[in-house]
C-alpha cells in the first residue's frame, strides 16, 4: 500500500511537467511542490468540493497521497460532492471515500465554530468560483477567513482562475441589501480571482471586527510565487493566467452550470431567479433557456422536469415559452439585460413578475444589490439607460480592485 501511495504521489508531483497533459493555465492547487511543504507536520482542515481537483484527482486524495494530515473537510452550497440543489440545506456527514468528517457550511451553519477548528493547525481553501457576486462560494470564503483569524489559525488559499474574470459589469451592491448572495459592495461581475478577492475584503476592512483586529504570525519563510499578505493568509498563485484569459473549467462548478455557455450566461440570466420566469433549471441547458407558461406561445418552448440538482424547478412538467441562447456567443464581456427587459414587457401579470414584489428586501433586489433595477424595469428604462446608472459606482469599484490584482489586467 505504501509503495502504491508513493507512486501515486510521484505521479501528482510530476503532473505539471508532463507536456502531453499540462494545461496552459495551472491553478494554485496543481503547484504541490510550492505549498505541500508548508502543510507537512500540520493538521489540515480543507474547504473543498468537487471542483477542488489536481488533474483528475480531488485535492483531498492528492494531499493524503502526498502525506498531508487532512483531519476534516468543510463543504459549501451543493455539498462536498457538488450534487445538492441550489439552496438545499446540507448537513454534517462522513465522506464515503476518505472517511473524513465533513462539516457543512451551508444551511444551519455558514461559519466554522471554535470547536470546528480547535483540532486544526491550518485552514486551506480551494474551490472553483465563477466570478459572480451572487454565487455563494465567495461568501463562504469570507466566513472561512474570519473563522481563521478569530481563532488564530493561519490560512492558505489555493487560487483558481476566474472564468468570468475578463470583464466587470452590473450594479454595485448597496449595503442595505447585503445577504449571503451578496455581502460586499461589488458589482455582479467583479473580475477577480478568489485570491484577489480575499485580499480585497481583508485590505478594505470588510471582514468582521473580531477578525480585523486579530494579529497572528504566518510562516516566516513563504514559498516563491505565492503572496504572503499582511492579512495573515497565504495565496498560492496560478501560473500562466491573466485577466484576458478565457479559462475553460475542467469540472462543472455546480449542478446547474454544466458547461461554459451556462457559466458565461449565468450573470445575466440568474436575475430570473427573483422573478416568475424559469431560469431553465430542470432542463439540459439551465441559464441558457428561460421563459414561462404565460409568455407568447410562438416563442421557444421547453418543459422543466425534476432531475438531480433541480428536484423541484419552477413550472415543473409545464410547457414554458421563452428563449434558447445556447448557440449565441456569451463571452463578450457584457452583462445582458435584453431578455430581462423583454420578459417583463411580455409577461401578462406584471404585478407578479417579481417574486414578493411588495417586499423591498425581496430576492430580486438581493440579486441586483439594490431596489433601483426593479424600478427601472417597471418604468420601461432602456438597457443603455440602466447601464449608464451603474457607471459611477463601477468606476469607484475599479479603483479599489486594482490595488489587489495579482495578475495582469484586461485593461
Amino acid at each position: 500500500m505504501k509503495i502504491l501511495l508513493a507512486f501515486f504521489a510521484t505521479c501528482i508531483l510530476n503532473y505539471a511537467f508532463c507536456q502531453d497533459t499540462m494545461p496552459t493555465i495551472l491553478p494554485g492547487a496543481y503547484r504541490t511542490s510550492v505549498y505541500v511543504p508548508l502543510l507537512k507536520g500540520k493538521r489540515v482542515g480543507v474547504f473543498a468540493n468537487q471542483t477542488s481537483v489536481v488533474g483528475n484527482t480531488n485535492l483531498i486524495d492528492t494531499l493524503l497521497a502526498l502525506g498531508v494530515n487532512v483531519v476534516k473537510i468543510f463543504s459549501p452550497e451543493h455539498g462536498f460532492r457538488g450534487n445538492a440543489d441550489a439552496g438545499e440545506v446540507t448537513t454534517n456527514s462522513i465522506d464515503s471515500i476518505t472517511h473524513l468528517p465533513i462539516i457543512s457550511l451551508y444551511g444551519k451553519k455558514i461559519k466554522p465554530t471554535s470547536d470546528d477548528v480547535k483540532d486544526v493547525d491550518i485552514l486551506l481553501y480551494d474551490i472553483q468560483d465563477v466570478g459572480v457576486r451572487f454565487y455563494t462560494y465567495i461568501s463562504s470564503m469570507q466566513y472561512f477567513i474570519e473563522a481563521a483569524a478569530e481563532n488564530n489559525k493561519p490560512m492558505m488559499i489555493l487560487d483558481r482562475p476566474n472564468p468570468n474574470g475578463f470583464y466587470i459589469d452590473g450594479p454595485v451592491l448597496e449595503t442595505k441589501f447585503k445577504s449571503f448572495i451578496g455581502m460586499q459592495p461589488i458589482p455582479v461581475v467583479y473580475g477577480m480571482t478568489i485570491g484577489e478577492y480575499a485580499m480585497m475584503i481583508s485590505g478594505e476592512g470588510w471582514l468582521s471586527t473580531d477578525a480585523a483586529n486579530k494579529k497572528f504570525a504566518w510562516y516566516k519563510d513563504h514559498a516563491q510565487n505565492s503572496v504572503d499578505t499582511p492579512f495573515h493568509f497565504l495565496v498560492i498563485k496560478c501560473e500562466n493566467y491573466n485577466h484576458k484569459s478565457r479559462y475553460v473549467l475542467p469540472v462543472k462548478p455546480s449542478p446547474n452550470l454544466p458547461d461554459m455557455g451556462s457559466v458565461y450566461w449565468y450573470p445575466s440570466i440568474c436575475f430570473f431567479e427573483g422573478t416568475n420566469i424559469s431560469e431553465g433549471r430542470g432542463t439540459d441547458d439551465p441559464f441558457q433557456v428561460f421563459g414561462a407558461p404565460s409568455l407568447p406561445n410562438n416563442l421557444y418552448s421547453f418543459k422543466p422536469v425534476s432531475k438531480l440538482g433541480a428536484t423541484n424547478p419552477k413550472y415543473v412538467n409545464q410547457t414554458c415559452y421563452g428563449w434558447n441562447v445556447t448557440s449565441m456567443k456569451a463571452d463578450d464581456g457584457i452583462l445582458h439585460l435584453l431578455y430581462l427587459l423583454e420578459s417583463y414587457k411580455l409577461f401578462p401579470d406584471k404585478d407578479n413578475f417579481f417574486i414578493n414584489p411588495k417586499n423591498s428586501d425581496n430576492f430580486f433586489n438581493k440579486l441586483a444589490g439594490n431596489a433601483t433595477l426593479a424600478q427601472q424595469i417597471k418604468a420601461g428604462k432602456s438597457e443603455s439607460e440602466i447601464r449608464e446608472s451603474w457607471q459611477t459606482a463601477l468606476n469607484k469599484f475599479k479603483n479599489i480592485r486594482k490595488k489587489y490584482l495579482l495578475y495582469a489586467d484586461f485593461e
